[in-house]
């Protein structure tokens, strides 16, 4: 058997990138796709490793623009290598790293050694985020070229916002002449005020502070205006209001240097889906109304929202099993991710699955501008195989991640995934693991 050769057969392949949807038959060699043709054998793969996928779905591998790994400092939560083994068993073959570590991740030292702590532990591609101001504190710039030169994908302040302006618009000026895009929590910590769930029914009902839409979309709109000032590259983070929906809608017609991103969560569940004092439903932003639900889901299925990432945020089993008062914000999405999605979006014929994988590969590969989300020949191979008949039950015990903070526990889901391969090293199998 030739071992740096392989061929995936008969597998139904979704590559929007490449305007693919039908069953081909993939050859890999080097860790590199070297061809898809309907043709059942090339010349030199006789005796390649094959995989049959019939009955099965092939596509470029996931990538999530937004996890949260908490390495160096809070590893009793998450590690770069268990998130990393949570991103494969999830389809994910790319993650990018956000810095709100302790300590931050603010230094080009950092970004290296984050770097190469992940090449030893795993064959996915973990790319780290740096921080916009030193230690998170919004008080002065980071090294932002160096932050690049060391291997950053992006700079975020995530956790919270750059809260002076002019700081903001500095960081942006240095971003755009690095080409590097800034990430960008959207929160004006001054109306937060205490607030642990969106405010509104559910949160008088329970009697817990709330967090208003405004406090999202009022940095956004003040951050939109200083990028296109700037010309920066800006991308919103975690989007979970009709009104955030509007304001990017908007802003593209006019800038087309700005994307954003919502999450599974907020495509699946609202305030309503709570159902009471629980820790594993609380999340920054916060979980929103049917009204915001229903324009997220439309601006995933238009595409004026360019990207579904899991802000995945994992916290130990004891922190997430107390109130809202005293858990910290954040959920697991991994693992979770693909099948809430697509049952959400495409199994109830909302929208195509070649869509789906457009905002979760293809559309995050271009705004990283990397050679990535495609099985174009060439291209790294990084690809995903789920069976998207597989109905099953999600059941957190089984998660490959330290986190088991979801509030999707026992919801039935349609898209398991079986393979996930990163430059053709087999890195999750369902069936072994």
């Amino acid at each position: 058997m030739n071992e740096k050769r392989m061929i995936v057969k008969n597998g139904h392949l979704i590559d929007p990138a490449a305007g693919l949807d039908g069953v081909y038959n993939l050859f890999l060699e080097d860790g590199k796709v070297f061809d898809i043709s309907e043709k059942e054998m090339l010349t030199g793969f006789e005796d390649a490793e094959t995989l049959d996928a019939a009955g099965l779905h092939v596509f470029p591998g996931l990538i999530d623009l937004h996890v949260h790994f908490r390495e160096p400092g809070f590893e009793y939560k998450e590690t770069i290598e268990t998130g990393a083994k949570a991103a494969a068993a999830g389809g994910f073959t790319t993650v990018c790293m956000m810095p709100n570590t302790k300590p931050v991740i603010d230094t080009p030292e950092m970004i290296a050694d984050a770097i190469k702590k992940a090449a030893k532990v795993t064959k996915i591609n973990v790319l780290p985020i740096g921080a916009i101001t030193k230690g998170q504190l919004g008080k002065e710039l980071t090294d932002i070229r160096g932050i690049k030169a060391a291997g950053a994908c992006a700079v975020s302040e995530d956790g919270k916002s750059v809260m002076d302006p002019a700081l903001m618009k500095q960081a942006m000026v240095i971003a755009k002449e690095a080409d590097i895009p800034v990430f960008d929590h959207c929160e004006d910590a001054t109306l937060v005020k205490g607030g642990v769930m969106n405010e509104g029914k559910r949160s008088a009902e329970l009697g817990l502070p709330g967090i208003a839409n405004r406090v999202e979309e009022i940095i956004e709109e003040r951050d939109i205006l200083l990028a296109e000032e700037t010309g920066a590259r800006l991308h919103l983070c975690h989007c979970t209001t009709a009104g955030s929906a509007e304001l990017l809608k908007e802003a593209k017609k006019g800038y087309k240097n700005i994307t954003g991103e919502t999450c599974p969560h907020y495509i699946a569940l609202t305030e309503d889906d709570i159902p009471g004092d629980l820790g594993n439903f609380k999340m920054n932003p916060p979980l929103r109304t049917e009204n915001d639900r229903v324009a997220l889901k439309n601006a995933v299925t238009d595409g004026s929202m360019d990207v579904i990432s899991t802000d995945h945020a994992p916290h130990s089993k004891d922190e997430k099993e107390q109130s809202f008062l005293k858990a910290p914000f954040g959920i697991v999405g991994l693992e979770t991710s693909f099948a809430v999605c697509y049952t959400e979006l495409v199994k109830n014929g909302r929208m195509k699955l070649s869509d789906l994988i457009d905002r979760m590969s293809a559309r995050p590969a271009e705004i990283l501008r990397m050679k990535l989300g495609t099985l174009q020949k060439g291209y790294p191979a990084d690809f995903t195989v789920a069976d998207l008949n597989e109905e099953y039950e999600i059941d957190p015990s089984g998660f490959k991640s330290k986190g088991v903070n979801t509030p999707f526990t026992g919801k039935k889901v349609f898209g398991r995934i079986k393979y996930t391969f990163a430059g053709g090293y087999k890195v999750y199998d369902q069936k072994a693991d």
